[in-house]
């Protein structure tokens, strides 16, 4: 309905950003989804752009979700909201346990769980993947409040160097 409206490519995105994206982050840790099924919902969501002409078939994919003050288009990203949404979980379990009795209980049967099922290792293992990419090891000291600043560097990041690797192509292409 989003993409039928008369709406120009902008609003377009901020009201995919508004609406659509809030209905599936409520459904995370609520419904167990697989990565690979996210990663499905942003490709979904990409075709269906490319069909009502939003965004060009050719067009990089990470500007897409890059900020617009940054230079990108500035759709979220199903996956790193996905991920931001996993670590505060994981983050409000391990700082609010001892304060409240049913939040220790979840605490202390997420931590029994398989490691594929469990937010916190799902949180952990995000985390490392973070830190690993950006180059800094005090990703984990970093907190909360700046998980998606590192989603968003990362995919910036790599939009940066596709940039810079086409320069060097082209002038000694």
């Amino acid at each position: 309905m989003i993409l039928k409206s008369d709406l120009n490519a902008r609003n377009k995105i901020t009201t995919i950003g508004a609406l659509a994206v809030p209905v599936l982050r409520y459904s995370f840790c609520i419904i167990n989804w697989r990565l690979e099924e996210i990663k499905q919902i942003d490709r979904k969501t990409r075709k269906m752009l490319t069909m009502y002409k939003v965004h060009h078939p050719k067009a990089d994919i990470d500007r897409l979700y890059v900020k617009r003050k940054e230079g990108g288009r500035g759709l979220l990203q199903v996956e790193a909201a996905y991920k931001a949404e996993i670590i505060n979980i994981a983050e409000y379990l391990n700082t609010n346990y001892k304060e409240d009795h049913f939040v220790n209980i979840v605490k202390n049967h997420e931590s029994t769980q398989l490691s594929m099922n469990s937010i916190i290792k799902s949180a952990a293992t995000i985390t490392e993947e973070l830190s690993q990419f950006i180059g800094r090891s005090d990703a984990k000291q970093d907190g909360i409040q700046h998980t998606k600043e590192r989603l968003g560097e990362v995919l910036k990041k790599k939009w940066k160097k596709k940039t810079n690797a086409w320069a060097v192509h082209k002038e000694y292409g």
